[in-house]
């Protein structure tokens, strides 16, 4: 694997774990991203490391143009992310992870893209306990993963002259970098390990997991494949053993914490109900290094070193 690749919204979460990965694999990155919460300190050393770091908006065409210069490959990872994030400002939503995603793409001229979506994009399974594959049918509940599922509709049909490729990850956890504690792994770790009572609603409903190195490496994986592999698939990233219910999370992490209560409630805002397949992403050599008892235990363990002093802050999530 040679030459440059672009990661818009290689600051983030999941953006500079990539990075790592891609500087690991003797690649030349460039970094679009906004630069939001504590992501200016991060951008310093990825420049000391030798990475192109813009700052920059995706929907600017300018630096979107900037940005594209001498990329052989695209990784689109900038987006307002997640659910309560896209209802808080939908046009905002739009214009981000809809317009700026299609014009990114119109005007990429490279060899692969590779597009950041969710298995999300699944919803409400009406048998939740049969895992979904590639193939199922797609039925957002959310407006977040509505505009993934019309990029990926998009990009799939269109026909461009590179090798597209889309990811659904399952719901990413772990500590990072860019850390998040909005993310139920990391979350529910946080709130117990605090001594905190955690309020859990929809504690029967399936969720696949995986780790923020390991979604990262999933990225790497299809940028390192043969481009007729990969070329207009669709490939969810995760491992199919790593479906759990939050009242499973919620029992792993009172197995290894005794701290905090959980209190189990009632709400109608959140219907996501689904179990995934991953042996497709399988055929790629590709395969987990961490489950999340490993990200629990992770999670805890930062919290002991007070590397996170005061992880309710609002840079730990993607809305204030």
């Amino acid at each position: 694997m040679s030459g440059r690749v672009l990661v818009t919204g290689g600051a983030g979460y999941i953006g500079i774990e990539l990075v790592d990965e891609l500087l690991d694999a003797g690649r030349e990155v460039t970094v679009l991203d906004v630069l939001l919460h504590e992501q200016r300190e991060r951008a310093q050393e990825l420049r000391e490391r030798g990475v192109t770091v813009i700052e920059g908006d995706i929907r600017d065409p300018v630096a979107r143009g900037h940005a594209l210069k001498g990329a052989e490959a695209v990784v689109h990872l900038a987006a307002i992310v997640g659910d309560p994030a896209c209802a808080r400002d939908p046009e905002l939503a739009r214009q981000v992870n809809v317009d700026a995603s299609l014009a990114l793409a119109e005007e990429a001229d490279v060899e692969r893209f590779v597009m950041a979506s969710t298995c999300s994009n699944y919803g409400r399974m009406a048998d939740p306990a049969t895992p979904i594959d590639e193939t199922g049918i797609l039925a957002p509940v959310s407006l977040y993963a509505e505009q993934k599922v019309a990029v990926e509709q998009h990009l799939l049909t269109a026909e461009a002259p590179y090798a597209v490729t889309c990811l659904r990850f399952a719901t990413v956890y772990g500590v990072a970098p860019r850390m998040r504690f909005d993310l139920t792994v990391n979350e529910f770790t946080r709130d117990l390990w605090a001594d905190k009572e955690l309020e859990v609603f929809g504690e029967q409903f399936w969720r696949p997991y995986v780790h923020v190195r390991d979604a990262a490496r999933g990225i790497r994986t299809v940028l390192e494949a043969p481009l007729d592999a990969v070329r207009g698939e669709v490939f969810n990233v995760g491992d199919s053993g790593e479906n759990y219910r939050k009242l499973d999370l919620v029992t792993e992490i009172q197995r290894q914490l005794d701290t905090g209560t959980v209190s189990y409630v009632r709400r109608d805002e959140d219907p996501r109900d689904y179990k995934v397949s991953f042996e497709k992403v399988k055929r790629l050599g590709y395969a987990v290094t961490r489950k999340v008892p490993d990200g629990i235990a992770e999670v805890a363990q930062a919290l002991d070193a007070g590397r996170f002093p005061d992880s309710w802050s609002p840079r730990y999530r993607n809305i204030p």
